[in-house]
């Protein structure tokens, strides 16, 4: 026999011997984790969320102080009579602009509005000079009709303010303002965001708000809620023990289990200095859930084991012995699959993957070893047979079905992995949906989302970043004209609202110096005029750096907008893939120019989608071989990996039809549940074949050992995977925030889905081929079940 089993036979022998030693231990860490978890802290932070390692966020954090990025807070005001060009109007939006302004975190010099001190209405005077001026100045008295007109007509003459800031209908407007990354206080800046609206709100205006802080801000909001959801789960989870059970060891013994699990997975965390996001919080429930369904399988085979002896010890000795082995593969499973998620370059990924897969391999300890030593040390239970729970009829009718004809069950199962595969190909890259999926589309967030980019030409930006090798290289005239077709090649896409960049900045002046002639809004053919127009527009405003949101203070790189009306992943893939087509078709044309992609919202997102993917078409293929490893060395058997490899990929393409059917993308939230859906699901194939494998020897008949597992372990697995789905349905059920009830549904779908695997693909194929590694067993002078020969 393997090297593995004996090792495994070891621990059996050594952890018995002194089992109050060992639980006092266990008590010991108890108490120092649970020291721990007052220091725990529960936020979200940016950065977190964003690939660091990729190319668009490197950008990103270079221009993200000079030139914005994604961490930008979208502000509508709109007029439910008339226009925005009405003296309330502007008041309204005057005194907005300077409360968010005000927000907590706000970088000051990247707000805009219509009535900010930095949106400018340029032009010539009769002495030739340009100047500038604020479109609203709110110490004026009380504009008149033919200003207010006046007013509406600089604006519409303007395009970096009529399209990205005033609406074409002129009903609303916009007020934007960019965030300082980092560990701000989003619920503190979205707490004060939500009392101006409602103060402000009303009296003919609807005020809207979106953006990622206002998104972060939604999470917190529903913080409170988390606590309702964990009560409710708790009880839940209580209940099902007791119905099930019905016995003081059956309830209280799991839960045990559970909470010294939970105590330590929070005390690794706060030891790891790592926070809890909110929108995290569905992994760790689960893991506690998983800890459980472990605890219960113990206390269940416990029962079993009492009904054929007399010895409490004795019984949980044979417990130990039987489920030691699988459940630690089990939990090893579970683990990978959470470690692996580290493979990806997301940050909140990696930390995930860090305490969590500490977290799972602590059951081992907690639970595995914890729970059948407490067993050994308690009382023999009054009752020793357990109730006759409704479930064990799903183990019957499961080995009815799959002994009757297990050639059928097989094809049928084959059937349903085709069509899975080409449900699963419709899977989107990213977000399916305008909006947040995070939210559900009647939330505020999503409303405001749609409000905006249904009433503006493009909300969401994409930056594009222009760099030159030498200082003032923005003022070569064949460099601006390369930018400016670049922007001509990006307007081909319908989906582009418009854009803003230096090529018409300096048309626009240019313009201007001649008596607003449209014929003179091009780009100049001598760098000096281009130094001389943009120096114009520098002294014609007060406010230094009037030109910064367009090109940096050495004049070497410059930043191109485009707008776009939301940021799905098939409008990202055209977006990222109009500007690579021009960068391949005109790179290295204008000497010491080049193009890099991709900052502001689009570009951020488009990095998270393109980090998911990578992530994605990484870990599961890692989390398959792991676990295809594990269970052959495991086994000692090529066939059991392989058997274990088929039930995670008819469980993982029925996951993904599901998530084609319903229109759940590949994103940075969807991954990780995945890969931990496929690690936690396989316990139940696991438990399956080592339960068949053991019965084999005990029964003689292969199929009288089928159908002795499945009314068995078939018990189990169906109240184990009951209960994953009890630590996590309240999700479903009870939360606002649409992830974490689209991650429960999913969640479930999986354990469903793997269960139907270990139900029926694994008993039906060990009767039909008839692996050597289950069909051909003996047993030791050790009491090590191994093949023979």
């Amino acid at each position: 026999m393997s090297k593995v089993t004996h090792f495994f036979h070891s621990i059996e022998l050594a952890v018995f011997r002194h089992p109050r030693t060992l639980l006092s231990a266990v008590l010991v860490a108890t108490l120092f984790f649970a020291a721990q978890i007052p220091a725990l802290k529960m936020y979200s932070d940016f950065a977190d969320l964003l690939p660091q390692s990729h190319p668009y966020i490197q950008l990103h954090n270079e221009i993200k102080d000079s030139f914005g990025g994604a961490n930008v807070i979208v502000v509508g005001i709109e007029a439910e009579e008339g226009t925005v060009f009405s003296n309330e109007a502007l008041k309204l939006i005057h005194e907005l602009t300077l409360a968010v302004d005000s927000l907590p975190g706000v970088n000051h010099d990247l707000v805009s509005s219509l009535t900010h001190r930095t949106v400018r209405k340029v032009w010539l005077t009769e002495m030739g000079n340009i100047v500038s001026e604020p479109y609203y100045e709110p110490l004026d008295p009380l504009l008149s009709d033919e200003q207010l007109a006046s007013l509406k007509k600089e604006v519409v003459a303007n395009p970096q303010v009529y399209g990205p800031l005033v609406s074409p209908d002129m009903k609303m407007a916009l007020i934007k303002a960019q965030l300082n990354e980092g560990q701000l206080d989003y619920e503190d800046t979205f707490n004060q965001l939500q009392e101006l609206r409602a103060s402000y709100e009303g009296q003919g205006f609807q005020i809207y708000a979106t953006g990622q802080p206002v998104l972060v801000g939604w999470a917190y909001h529903y913080k409170d809620q988390i606590y309702q959801i964990l009560a409710f789960t708790a009880l839940i989870m209580v209940s099902l023990l007791v119905w099930h059970f019905r016995s003081a060891y059956g309830v209280l013994v799991p839960l045990a289990g559970v909470l010294v699990s939970t105590i330590w997975g929070l005390g690794i965390i706060s030891l790891f200095g790592y926070n809890l996001d909110p929108l995290g919080l569905v992994i760790p429930f689960l893991i506690s859930a998983r800890a459980m369904s472990h605890g219960i399988q113990i206390v269940e085979r416990y029962y079993a084991e009492l009904s054929e002896r007399d010895v409490a010890s004795e019984a949980a000795r044979a417990t130990f012995e039987s489920l030691f082995r699988p459940g630690t593969l089990g939990v090893v499973s579970d683990a990978i699959g959470l470690l692996l998620i580290a493979v990806g370059s997301i940050p909140l990924n990696t930390k995930l993957a860090h305490y969590a897969s500490l977290w799972a391999m602590c059951i081992i300890i907690t639970v595995l070893i914890s729970v059948p030593l407490l067993l050994s040390i308690l009382p023999k239970p009054k009752r020793t047979q357990l109730h006759q729970s409704a479930l064990r009829a799903v183990g019957g009718a499961s080995a009815s079905i799959v002994s009757s004809s297990p050639k059928a069950v097989i094809v049928a199962l084959a059937i349903a992995l085709c069509v899975g595969g080409v449900f699963s190909s419709h899977v989107m890259i990213g977000e399916s949906e305008p909006g947040s999926p995070i939210l559900y589309r009647d939330h505020d967030y999503n409303v405001s989302s749609k409000k905006v980019n249904d009433t503006f030409p493009g909300s969401e930006e994409l930056y594009i970043v222009a760099e030159t090798v030498d200082k003032e290289g923005m003022k070569r005239p064949e460099v601006l004209a390369a930018l400016a077709d670049l922007e001509k090649h990006m307007l081909l896409d319908p989906e582009v609202g418009g854009a803003k960049g230096l090529p018409d900045l300096v048309k626009m002046v240019n313009r201007l110096l001649h008596n607003n002639d449209p014929k003179w809004q091009q780009i100049p053919k001598d760098n000096l005029y281009v130094g001389g127009l943009l120096f114009a527009y520098m002294a014609s405003s007060p406010i230094p750096g009037a030109t910064l949101e367009f090109v940096d203070s050495e004049e070497r790189v410059a930043n191109l907008v485009f707008y776009y009306k939301d940021h799905q992943g098939e409008t990202i893939r055209r977006a990222i893939h109009t500007a690579k087509q021009w960068i391949a078709e005109n790179e290295g044309k204008v000497e010491g120019l080049s193009i890099r992609l991709a900052g502001g919202t689009i570009g951020v997102t488009a990095a998270m989608n393109e980090a998911a993917f990578e992530t994605n078409k990484t870990v599961l293929p890692l989390v398959f071989l792991f676990i295809f490893l594990s269970v052959m060395v495991f086994y000692g058997s090529l066939h059991a990996g392989l058997l274990m490899f088929l039930a995670m990929l008819f469980a993982t393409t029925l996951t993904y039809a599901y998530m084609g059917i319903t229109e759940v993308g590949i994103n940075i939230n969807t991954v990780p549940i995945i890969a931990v859906g496929v690690g936690v699901g396989i316990d139940y194939s696991i438990y399956m074949m080592d339960r068949i494998r053991e019965q084999r020897l005990k029964m003689g008949s292969l199929t009288e050992a089928v159908r002795s597992a499945l009314s068995t372990t078939g018990l189990a697995i169906t109240f184990t995977a009951m209960t994953l789905i009890a630590g996590i349905v309240m999700w479903i059920f009870m939360s606002d925030l649409r992830f974490q009830a689209d991650a429960a549904l999913l969640l479930s779908v999986m354990v469903i889905l793997n269960a139907i695997a270990a139900l029926l693909l694994i008993p039906a194929w060990v009767l039909v081929f008839k692996p050597k590694f289950v069909d051909q067993v003996e047993v030791d002078e050790d009491g090590i079940i191994h093949q023979r020969g």
